[in-house]
C-alpha cells in the first residue's frame, strides 16, 4: 500500500470516529500517524531533484507576497494591475504554468509580489504543480489567497485544506509548548495550565509513534494534539493571510457586505479596479513594515529615501541596516517621532522605532 492510500485510510477513519472521552486516544494516535505520511510525501524524490521541476524565485525587496488560489481566480490580472509586470491573463484556466514575480511600490518599499500557478485539489499531494508552488508559499511573509466571490466558500475550505496538509498554518500563532527530546530519563510531563485536550498518556502514545520515549514536555497553554504534533514535527509554517474575494461585481451587495466583514478578508474587483487601495492598505498592516526617515545634522529630514524596517526594531537594527560597522561606533541617537515623549529625544541603541519616524545617529 502507497503513502497516498495509506493517507486516504487514517483520513476515513478519522471521519468514522465520533469523537468523545473514550476514543480521544485513538484520534491522537491516528493524526499523528497522518502528519508521519504526509511528512514523508513532501520529501523530494531523487527523480524530481534531477529533473529539476522546482521554480524559486530570488528575494528580493522588503518583503515578499505569495498570491495563491485555484485556476481563472484573477491572479495574473492582479498582479498586472499591482506591478508593472505582465502577467498572461486569460479566461481559460492554467494560463500561468510558472511562478512570476512582481514588485509592489507602496510607501517607499518594495513589495515582492509572487503571481504562482493555479492549485487544483490534491496539489498537496503532487497533483499538478501543487508542491512546487506551496513550497514557494512557505517562504513568503504574507499569503494572498486570491478566491472567486461568485464560487461562495468551497475554493476557501479546499485552499487552507491544502496548505494545513503541508504545514502552512494561516493566522495563527505558534503553540506555547516547551519540548526537548533527551538521551535518556523518560518522560517529564508538565503544564502551567489546566488541560482539555491533551492529558500525559496521550502525549506519551503520541511521542512513542515518533520513536521519541525520552523527552521534557511542558505546556503552557491549553494545546489540542494537532497542535502538540506541530511542535513535535517542528518544520510547521505560521504565516498571517489575507483572503481576497474577487469579482465582487458578479454578485449582490448583500453578500458583498457579508464577506467584507468576515476576519482577514477584503473584497475586490480586478475588472472594474475597485477597493484595490484599500487592499494594499491592509497587506501594509499585515506586513508590518515601518518607515524610517535619516537626518543629517544641521540638514532637513531626507523624507525620499525611507529604510524600511519591521515593527518591533530598535535603533540597533537600523544602524546595521545603513552600515554594518555603525552600530559600534555608536556614541547616541536623536529622534523625533511617536516613539519619543518629546521631539527630538535622545536615545540608545535599545529604543523601538515607530512609523515615520525620523532618526539622527551621533557617532563616537
Amino acid at each position: 500500500m502507497g503513502i497516498l492510500e495509506k493517507i486516504a485510510e487514517i483520513e476515513k477513519e478519522i471521519s468514522r470516529t465520533q469523537k468523545n472521552k473514550a476514543t480521544e486516544y485513538h484520534l491522537g494516535l491516528l493524526k499523528a500517524k497522518l502528519a508521519k505520511y504526509r511528512a514523508q510525501l513532501l520529501e523530494p524524490s531523487k527523480s524530481a531533484a534531477a529533473k529539476g521541476e522546482g521554480f524559486d524565485v530570488m528575494k528580493s525587496g522588503d518583503a515578499r507576497v505569495a498570491l495563491i488560489g485555484f485556476p481563472s481566480v484573477g491572479k495574473s490580472t492582479f498582479l498586472s494591475l499591482m506591478t508593472s509586470t505582465a502577467s498572461e491573463a486569460a479566461s481559460y484556466e492554467f494560463t500561468t504554468l510558472t511562478c512570476i514575480p512582481g514588485v509592489i511600490e507602496y510607501k517607499g518599499a518594495n513589495i515582492q509580489l509572487l503571481d504562482l500557478p493555479g492549485i487544483i485539489e490534491g496539489a498537496a499531494q503532487g497533483k499538478g504543480r501543487g508542491r512546487q508552488v506551496i513550497a514557494v508559499a512557505r517562504t513568503a511573509d504574507v499569503v494572498i489567497m486570491m478566491l472567486d466571490a461568485t464560487k461562495g466558500e468551497v475554493q476557501r475550505t479546499l485552499l487552507e485544506k491544502e496548505l494545513e496538509s503541508v504545514g502552512i498554518r494561516l493566522n495563527r500563532t505558534k503553540p506555547n509548548i516547551y519540548f526537548k527530546p533527551k538521551k535518556g530519563g523518560g518522560l517529564s510531563y508538565n503544564s502551567t495550565v489546566p488541560l482539555t485536550h491533551c492529558s500525559e498518556k496521550l502525549v506519551q502514545l503520541i511521542l512513542h509513534e515518533y520513536k521519541i520515549f525520552n523527552a521534557e514536555v511542558l505546556f503552557r497553554e491549553d494545546s489540542t494534539p494537532d497542535e502538540f504534533i506541530d511542535v513535535i514535527v517542528g518544520n510547521r509554517v505560521y504565516m498571517p493571510c489575507l483572503y481576497v474575494y474577487n469579482k465582487v461585481d458578479q454578485i449582490s451587495i448583500e453578500e458583498v457586505d457579508r464577506l467584507a466583514r468576515r476576519p482577514h478578508s477584503v473584497v475586490i474587483s480586478c475588472g472594474m479596479k475597485l477597493n484595490l487601495d484599500y487592499l494594499l492598505e491592509t497587506l501594509w498592516e499585515y506586513l508590518s513594515l515601518i518607515c524610517i526617515y535619516t537626518k543629517k545634522r544641521g540638514e532637513r529630514p531626507d523624507f525620499n529615501d525611507a529604510i524600511i524596517m519591521r515593527r518591533g526594531a530598535s535603533v540597533e537594527h537600523v544602524c546595521h541596516r545603513i552600515h554594518r560597522t555603525l552600530a559600534s561606533q555608536f556614541k547616541y541617537a536623536l529622534v523625533w517621532g511617536t516613539s519619543t515623549k518629546y521631539s527630538p529625544q535622545r536615545v540608545g541603541l535599545t529604543h523601538i522605532m515607530e512609523h515615520e519616524d525620523v532618526i539622527q545617529i551621533v557617532k563616537k
